[in-house]
């Protein structure tokens, strides 16, 4: 039997730039000192138990250390976070460091204070080509500080830069009717 074709690696990239992510800070500490990495693949599985799923890239130097550890803490987050995402990106930099804003929540985990974050155990891990999907389930959360002040705008990633999205970037009731006459309903 024949193989099909794939695409190229190039291809594959191509494709995903075209497709917006919300952005999250992955911390874990496996006894071998604390590690963070940014990661746009977080996604939710169930709402009861509570579970959720991310991938670990195989380059980044946080993964062995986030594949080993029993909790992880997922920060999602925020326009106001984009230092942090920059700063969970960059390889080789000092995320721990006296400068920047973080402490170990009660239980040990390495954590962000100033973001949205749930605290979860590593339920399963899937190795695909060297990367790692993680399966969590949420044991604790603790929402943006800035709750009172309404809603957190998120920060997204598409085409290789960071985005918000806010209330100009919603789309008006009249665009979605057209999309409704065009391929129905979704109520």
């Amino acid at each position: 039997m024949q193989s099909e074709p794939r695409i190229s690696a190039e291809q594959f990239r191509f494709a995903f730039r075209s497709h917006p992510a919300g952005v999250a800070v992955v911390t874990a500490d496996a006894g071998e000192g604390p590690v963070a990495m940014t990661v746009s693949s977080v996604a939710s599985i169930s709402i009861d138990p509570p579970t959720l799923m991310f991938s670990a890239s195989a380059i980044s130097s946080s993964t062995p250390t986030i594949r080993k550890a029993e909790t992880v803490v997922v920060h999602l987050l925020a326009s106001d976070h984009v230092a942090l995402a920059k700063l969970g990106s960059r390889s080789g930099a000092a995320r721990f460091g006296d400068e920047i804003e973080w402490g170990r929540l009660p239980t040990g985990e390495p954590y962000y204070p100033g973001a949205t974050w749930l605290r979860g155990r590593v339920m399963q891990r899937i190795d695909v080509h060297g990367s790692t999907v993680l399966i969590v389930e949420a044991i604790e959360a603790k929402p943006h500080p800035d709750g009172d002040a309404g809603e957190p705008t998120p920060l997204v990633y598409h085409n290789r830069r960071w985005h918000v999205l806010n209330g100009t970037s919603e789309l008006p009731t009249t665009t979605t009717s057209h999309f409704h006459r065009v391929y129905g309903r979704d109520d």
